[in-house]
């Protein structure tokens, strides 16, 4: 029969539908109000956390709906939001900052789809609720602080060269440096060439005796470094949201100095402030040997040391006198040690760290060193039944490391247990300060009874674009129309499975996009039609119509979802923000209503059509082919 699938065709079809209902599924069932607690530096939490939090929940008198814990993360869910934020104090309260306290919308899929991995569609910040900042890096700053490492890079290199010099000054664009002599200049401007390249030179007049040479970084190098600084900046957000726990968080670039932070399910805008404002930093010190740590612990620290704890709690005696300090970091990089194998960190100093490194490594070489980071916490307490916030200053150590060799400007910090540690201390130390200072220009507080609002709406117009249709396609179509119906409803659900599983985030831009493809998907049902009305009016048998409608609809079909697949992959590519986000839902739109259109609609007409030999009577919109008379 010229209109039947074989066996594996329709096999395929049935499978990709039982994946696409299985894997749609978890966007029924919604979310929870929850709480999401996790350790304070990603590690694993203790024993007995559960039942604490369970405790301090009945304490206050607050009922929660599940308590759900693993290795990693407590889950508390809540019957409704409000009794969530009333929560979230208490809990803080209770736990301190050992432990991050976060906002959450938890899904509430039944657990047999959880298994296979099936998870509901992230919503953005327009669905779900949040907050949004947009954020202008100070390039000015950044591109003023490469100049000053330039200049005390140029200081050492000439004290290292015994090259007298009048003096360096930094200015706006460069650095100006001023010698007794032409030759010493041009021994200068030797070791510029060779050292840095990237400085573009100027000899400049000679003025009172004094030769001059005026140096600045190329455009080149001032673009890279305000690449540099925004990347970073862009790092250390990154690294901050995570303080909040938040799912699915967006920080990406705007233009060529700003930033977007989008926060979907934070209700709490100060908060989310406060960290991404928050200020860290970090400190090379000495471990203390020659005194006995335990007399310390005991209370009779020795002068000029002071007793600070690892992560782990242990107590450990460092001096006081600090070595170098975070904002002297340039880079850093995790790795593996090219003799031992293990995980270590590659730092990078800039000049005045460099010297003062240099000098300490030069006397201290087989004793440890630690890298202790200094952050300030907001701490939230209950004072007579009123939630009171204050800030804490939180110093640990995060690494203590033999010195092997006399370094510098570059070293590496060792003794790490693995190399997910080393990333994260790479990820500390290159982000512990803001590589600019950076303000925030706009802010914007979206509510979750907006988000809802918003969620109701794109389901109605969605919804009500696809009644019309269904009603049009059965009157017009009838039996074709019905099939062409099914196969659109299988191309929404096929879209949304698609759209969970890759985890995508839906905006409301995404919703226009999904009723968009709609209108878009029923073109390939019309299109088909058409044809095969077209080839009943010629005369063509049922069955024969229906085989060359399909076959030669096909290539037209193609061209059209080709050309808008064009337009959304350069959307996809080229846009930002809102643009990416309908492009996503546009692009896998346009790839599932080709199946569900051809494949699907087919397979329903051959179940209908094609095991008939002898087909009497077809009758598809207000043409009508039977055996005594071939067309009306």
């Amino acid at each position: 029969m010229i209109n039947q699938y074989p066996l594996w065709k329709n096999l395929l079809i049935i499978a990709v539908l039982l994946v696409g209902i299985v894997y749609a599924l978890p966007n029924v069932y919604g979310e929870d109000p929850a709480l999401q607690i996790t350790n304070a530096r990603a590690g694993k939490l203790e024993a007995g956390v559960p039942e604490r939090v369970a405790n301090a929940l009945k304490t206050a008198g607050i009922d929660y709906k599940s308590i759900e814990s693993d290795d990693q993360e407590i889950l508390v869910r809540f019957n409704s939001t409000e009794v969530q934020l009333k929560a979230v104090d208490f809990i803080k309260a209770d736990l301190g900052t050992q432990f991050v306290v976060a906002l959450n919308l938890a899904p509430s899929t039944p657990q047999w789809l959880q298994s296979l991995n099936a998870l509901p569609m992230y919503l953005g910040l327009d669905l779900r609720g949040g907050v949004y900042f947009l954020m202008e890096v100070d390039m000015d700053a950044a591109v003023k602080q490469a100049i000053e490492r330039y200049a005390g890079d140029l200081r050492t290199l000439l004290r290292e060269q015994k090259i007298r010099y009048g003096q360096i000054r930094t200015e706006n664009a460069g650095v100006r440096l001023m010698f007794n002599s032409a030759e010493d200049r041009d021994r200068v401007v030797s070791l510029i060439r060779k050292e840095f390249p990237d400085l573009e030179r100027e000899e400049l007049p000679v003025d009172n005796g004094s030769f001059g040479l005026f140096v600045k970084p190329s455009e080149r190098e001032m673009k890279e470094v305000r690449s540099f600084a925004l990347q970073q900046n862009i790092l250390t957000l990154r690294n901050r949201v995570n303080e909040l726990g938040v799912a699915e968080p967006v920080i990406q670039q705007q233009g060529s100095s700003r930033v977007v932070v989008q926060l979907p399910g934070v209700q709490d805008t100060a908060r989310a402030k406060r960290i991404l404002g928050a200020t860290a930093t970090l400190e090379y010190r000495a471990v203390d040997v020659e005194h006995d740590l335990e007399r310390a612990v005991a209370g009779k620290v020795p002068a000029g040391s002071q007793i600070y704890h690892q992560r782990d709690g242990k107590p450990v005696l460092l001096k006081k006198s600090v070595i170098v300090t975070g904002d002297q970091i340039v880079n850093a990089s995790s790795g593996f040690d090219s003799q031992t194998g293990t995980p270590n960190v590659t730092v990078m100093l800039d000049a005045k760290g460099a010297r003062k490194m240099l000098a300490f490594t030069k006397e201290s070489v087989g004793k440890p060193m630690a890298v202790v980071f200094i952050e300030n916490k907001t701490e939230t307490r209950m004072v007579e039944g009123q939630p009171v916030s204050s800030t804490k200053k939180v110093e640990e150590v995060v690494s203590v490391a033999t010195i092997r060799d006399v370094f510098s400007k570059r070293f590496q910090t060792t003794g790490l247990d693995s190399p997910q540690e080393a990333h994260e201390l790479a990820l500390i130390l290159r982000s512990g300060a803001l590589a600019a200072p950076i303000q925030i220009i706009e802010e914007r507080t979206v509510g979750p009874s907006l988000g809802a609002e918003n969620i109701q709406r794109g389901f109605h117009s969605t919804w009500i674009g696809f009644a019309a249709i269904a009603v049009f396609m059965f009157i017009y179509y009838l039996v074709f129309g019905v099939t062409a119906v099914i196969a659109l409803g299988i191309n929404v659900v096929l879209l949304v499975a698609l759209l969970s599983m890759l985890q995508a985030t839906l905006t409301l831009p995404g919703l226009a996009a999904i009723a968009l493809t709609v209108g878009m998907a029923i073109d390939v049902n019309v299109l088909i039609n058409e044809r095969i009305r077209e080839e009943l009016r010629n005369g063509n048998t049922p069955q024969a119509s229906i085989h060359t409608g399909y076959e030669r609809a096909f290539g037209t079909i193609l061209d059209s979802n080709v050309t808008t697949l064009i337009a959304g992959l350069a959307l996809l590519m080229f846009g930002s923000g809102a643009v990416r986000g309908f492009a996503v839902v546009l692009c896998l739109g346009i790839i599932t209503s080709m199946f569900s259109g051809v494949m699907v609609s087919r397979a329903m007409v051959n179940l209908i059509y094609g095991g008939r030999r002898k087909l009497d009577r077809l009758t598809i919109g207000n043409t009508q082919w039977n055996s005594s008379r071939s067309a009306a």
